[in-house]
């Protein structure tokens, strides 16, 4: 299993369980098949910047961050203010050039914007490729981002 969808697969079974250790995912996951040693789980905590919280039923459990749970709009248009370079579309792709560095930043933030009409970005280091659901949702989102700017 790929880092990305761990890091989704954990974020939906902190709203869904009551995670008060590591361990606790790690026998969770093993239940469905997954195999992720504690030290994984360990760096997905920093990595995910998940906190512990009073639990319901005492003692602490695992939280998502407070920023990850709010709308990511201001973010979005603080990074294509500072780290936007250029972006064209074809058919139902958009790609956004930004400064080097930034580009993964953005590719997170668009994905986790959920945009209905964005099927998955792709990020390098400063590309992101954007797979639009049609192409006129690609030009309109192409739009969007150019207000943003």
């Amino acid at each position: 299993m790929k880092k990305r969808e761990r890091h989704r697969l954990l974020q939906e079974l902190i709203k869904e369980n009551i995670i008060e250790k590591q361990e606790d995912f790690v026998r969770i996951l093993e239940e469905k098949g997954i195999e992720v040693t504690q030290a994984t789980i360990s760096r997905d905590i920093k990595e995910l910047q998940l906190v512990k919280v009073p639990s319901q039923i005492g003692g602490y459990q695992y939280s998502l961050p407070p920023d990850i749970q709010y709308d990511t709009s201001k973010k979005l248009e603080r990074l294509f203010k500072d780290a936007f370079v250029s972006m064209d579309t074809q058919d139902c792709f958009l790609l956004v050039r930004t400064i080097p560095g930034n580009a993964f930043a953005l590719g997170s933030l668009i994905d986790n914007s959920n945009f209905d009409s964005v099927f998955g970005a792709i990020s390098g280091d400063d590309t992101v490729l954007i797979i639009c659901r049609s192409n006129e949702e690609a030009l309109h989102l192409k739009n969007h981002f150019i207000q943003l700017i």
